[in-house]
């Protein structure tokens, strides 16, 4: 079990740290309303955009602008490299509740998950709830919307347990985070469909103890290995070949994972949950070492 160093404080609830092409760290800060620029020389961060709707997911284009999940209008924005802000898509044809995390992939198209339910409104209504995990939670399937470069919307899958973190396999698979699932779930692309639904690992068993983990952002290294946050262990797996190879413990919940060559970055926060997060900047991110590198 490897420990993480804390680098960075003060955050409300980071997530979908991403790699720019710019050789800095991206992320989503979703209850600040913000999308940061961290320098990984020195863990400074800019705000270089502002979300009102709440930012998630993030990912590029080919001419350089980020595409970001703006969750709760279940829309997609991107953001120009002159730092111009402009909706790319309308994603409310497809999600259900919030729009959540997302995956660019080399020809543009965007894979987003949601979160196939007023997850935020049950949450309003009853501030202490567990719409996810607790005694009485059922939430519904969700689906996983396809956003063409030209901003196009279909929709690539559905029937899945709350789609979240989302990584490309080296053989072109997309593995998909099954949080109340818990589970990785892989699929082969055809064109803008989701084919070959079939699972890629168990996790019920796979967090410290043998307890579940439920898997929020997931990141894939060299090696196709997958990192997966694991927010109830407070920590992270590595998963190959379907079964845990490494772990790493955070200071508190774990909920996405990037990496930066061998740095393996942690967006921690002691809960997901708005009313706590959203009026505490507890979030974190921690670093360590790991012995495969980003690809």
């Amino acid at each position: 079990m490897t420990d993480t160093t804390t680098v960075l404080t003060g955050l409300h609830f980071a997530e979908a740290p991403t790699l720019g092409p710019d050789g800095h760290l991206y992320l989503s800060d979703f209850y600040a309303h913000e999308v940061l620029r961290v320098d990984v020389t020195d863990w400074s961060t800019t705000v270089v955009a502002t979300v009102e709707e709440q930012p998630s997911g993030l990912g590029w284009l080919a001419d350089g602008s980020l595409l970001v999940v703006s969750m709760n209008d279940r829309r997609l924005r991107r953001l120009d490299p002159d730092g111009t802000l402009h909706d790319h898509a309308d994603l409310s044809g497809v999600a259900r509740g919030s729009a959540n995390d997302m995956y660019v992939d080399q020809q543009g198209r965007a894979w987003v998950g949601d979160f196939g339910f007023d997850f935020y409104g049950l949450l309003r209504d009853e501030p202490d709830a567990d719409p996810l995990f607790g005694p009485d939670a059922d939430p519904p399937t969700a689906s996983i919307a396809l956003v063409t470069s030209d901003g196009t919307v279909t929709r690539a899958a559905e029937g899945l347990q709350f789609p979240n973190g989302m990584v490309e396999l080296s053989d072109g698979r997309l593995v998909v985070a099954e949080t109340v699932g818990k589970c990785l779930t892989a699929f082969d692309v055809d064109g803008h469909r989701l084919i070959n639904r079939r699972q890629y690992a168990d996790l019920r068993t796979a967090g410290p103890g043998g307890a579940a983990v439920l898997p929020d952002g997931i990141c894939v290294d060299a090696e196709d290995g997958i990192w997966v946050s694991d927010p109830a262990g407070s920590g992270a797996v590595r998963i190959a070949g379907g079964e845990v190879r490494e772990r790493v413990s955070t200071s508190q919940p774990c909920f996405a994972v990037g990496l930066v060559g061998d740095q393996l970055v942690c967006c921690t926060a002691e809960s997901s949950n708005p009313n706590v997060a959203g009026t505490r900047r507890t979030g974190r991110l921690e670093v360590c070492t790991v012995t495969v590198p980003g690809p």
